[in-house]
């Protein structure tokens, strides 16, 4: 599945455009990442623990999202975005979304 930030694909053009394609996922703080996070925090640094988390948190919503363009036919992804927001205290949703589209050589 390929996948862009941007509205076109060189060499290529859009056949049809299926719609918005998404994937999510929410995540939720480890008390033992908290623990160490604030110890972090006292002396600075990377906080590692939640950058795996965040880091898994993507590559979640990115394969879903995927799966759901997939379902709908598309065979590209442009225009993808990440986001993510905070449900509830502890916990955040990662976010992807696009626009499904079938693409074909020019």
């Amino acid at each position: 599945m390929l996948i862009l930030t941007t509205e076109s694909v060189p060499g290529k053009k859009i056949k049809e455009v299926v719609g918005l394609v998404k994937g999510s996922t929410i995540r939720a703080k480890h008390i033992g990442k908290d623990i160490g996070a604030g110890f972090k925090q006292l002396v600075g640094g990377e906080l590692t623990g939640y950058d795996e988390m965040l880091t898994e948190a993507r590559k979640i919503a990115i394969g879903r999202m995927v799966d759901d363009a997939k379902s709908q036919g598309a065979n590209a992804i442009i225009g993808f975005r990440l986001t993510s927001a905070a449900v509830m205290q502890g916990a955040a949703e990662m976010l992807a979304y696009g626009t499904g589209v079938i693409l074909e050589d020019e």
